[in-house]
């Protein structure tokens, strides 16, 4: 997946880094596979204003993943590559054999007409699903779960992967994108390959129209604001604030906020990089 730098003929062109689309081979969602998203624009369910700086932005469809891949033995061919406005990674139709139709996250080298499978039987190829038990030590991974049959929850974004090192007893030891090490039931499936579109992250929005379709609302900063408005608010002049902490008084930047008796911390072999 490439990136398309775009001349400046506009100042909102000057900057502007997209993602290209060479790679995607249908522009209509699988209907049966599509459900209505209901924009909240920050608000509850009350109408109040409980997540600020939500709001706006193009009108989605959600597009029905499966995290799951417990078809286990049927094999899958891939019909179409397609664009998810829901997620930074691109999404891969699949047709089942006895004629179901899923959407799977797609990895890189994943192209159209190639043959994916989930479970036992399933080679540890790219797009194929396994148990933990079953891939080989040192394979790159991605679409990890944390609790058997749960669903996928770790490695989804655009270009991340992770990699199993070792096993040890009834676990698999999974180095993360974070840098962090930790243990997950071998009984957890995961899917073999990197997560595609790894070019994602050299994007550039290039100017503050493409926030607000993307449903952000413009920022200001607590230490623009009033001391009534932001513990960092007020002072003459351009006053820097103080430690820099949130809008509720909890410090930013630097306070751990993990609870020192979560219970997964117990399988945390190495905590994450800072």
């Amino acid at each position: 997946m490439a990136v398309r730098k775009l001349k400046p003929t506009t100042p909102g062109q000057r900057h502007k880094i997209i993602g290209a689309f060479d790679k995607i081979t249908a522009t209509a969602p699988e209907k049966s596979l599509v459900v209505g998203k209901k924009s909240t624009g920050g608000r509850n369910n009350e109408g109040h204003l409980t997540m600020r700086y939500i709001g706006g932005g193009h009108k989605r469809k959600y597009r029905l993943i499966d995290f799951k891949r417990n078809k286990d033995g049927v094999p899958a061919t891939v019909k179409t590559i397609e664009y998810d406005p829901n997620r930074s990674s691109r999404i891969a139709l699949l047709y089942y054999v006895d004629g179901e139709k899923r959407y799977i996250i797609a990895p890189n080298g994943l192209e159209v007409g190639m043959t994916v499978m989930s479970g036992e039987k399933a080679a540890p190829e790219v797009g194929n699903a396994l148990f933990l038990s079953d891939i080989p030590v040192g394979t790159v991974i991605h679409n990890i779960e944390l609790r058997p049959g749960q669903g996928a929850a770790l490695v989804r974004s655009a270009g991340v992967f992770a990699q199993l090192t070792s096993r040890e007893g009834k676990y698999a030891i999974i180095k993360l994108p974070s840098g962090e090490t930790r243990k997950i039931l071998s009984a957890c499936k995961a899917t073999i390959g990197t997560v595609g579109n790894s070019d994602h992250a050299l994007e550039q929005s290039g100017k503050a129209g493409r926030s607000r379709w993307l449903g952000r609302r413009p920022r200001n900063r607590g230490v623009v604001m009033n001391p009534v408005d932001h513990p960092m608010g007020g002072g003459e002049g351009r006053a820097s604030g103080g430690h820099p902490r949130s809008r509720k008084g909890l410090y930013a930047k630097g306070l751990k906020t993990r609870a020192p008796k979560k219970a997964s911390s117990q399988y945390i072999i190495e905590r994450r990089k800072k």
